[in-house]
């Protein structure tokens, strides 16, 4: 069973400083997000679908300094994130069997975290989060939509994903999450690249 790429994910001090370098790099404004209280965040989202990558967008993420502390780690690597300028962090893959790749990553050596079930709105999700928040290299976090999606909502936004490349992910944990339209060298050190088409033309992103 194939997964897809659902969002790419860049992290920011503040969603104020994410939104200027969004302006900055890519000649968009980023489009409205919302609170995630579970984690003690907030986000602002632009669509990125393109023939390669449909239902695909792009998430500016942020510790929300209005929100308590979350009482756990968060999500995607957050806590252990240097301060500095906004960056392609992260990426998310979607799954309609959430269950069996999360199993098929275990028996693989991966730990891609537990399901914790997220909603906001009518959006309803599960996504894996391991319990210590930490990314493993460029292996993507899973989730599945159970409802609407957030790019089925969001306007064209001048952006499309081009091509995304993991270096890094080892053949065997690529071979269990079959994810369609990605390249990579497995043998490479692990970085992501992401190629957009933008207003400005071709921007290519790689992750610290």
């Amino acid at each position: 069973m194939n997964t897809d790429i659902d969002h790419l994910i860049i992290a920011a001090d503040t969603l104020d400083a994410g939104a200027a370098w969004c302006e900055a790099t890519l000649g968009v404004e980023p489009g409205p997000g919302g609170q995630h209280p579970l984690m003690g965040t907030h986000n602002r989202l632009l669509n990125l679908s393109s023939p390669a990558f449909p239902r695909c967008y792009l998430e500016i993420i942020a510790i929300d300094p209005a929100a308590p502390p979350p009482g756990r780690a968060r999500w995607f690597g957050l806590d252990e994130r240097p301060p500095g300028p906004p960056a392609l962090w992260h990426v998310v893959a979607r799954s309609t069997m959430l269950d069996m790749h999360r199993w098929g990553l275990i028996h693989k050596q991966a730990d891609p975290g537990l399901p914790l079930d997220m909603a906001r709105g009518d959006h309803r999700w599960q996504v894996l989060v391991r319990p210590d928040g930490r990314r493993q290299g460029v292996l993507p976090s899973l989730i599945q939509w159970h409802g609407p999606h957030p790019a089925d909502r969001l306007p064209a936004s001048g952006l499309q994903l081009r091509s995304l490349q993991l270096d890094g992910l080892p053949v065997a944990q690529r071979d269990v999450l079959r994810l369609r339209g990605v390249g990579g060298d497995p043998a490479a050190a692990s970085r992501l690249t992401a190629v957009f088409d933008t207003p400005r033309g071709e921007v290519t992103l790689q992750t610290p």
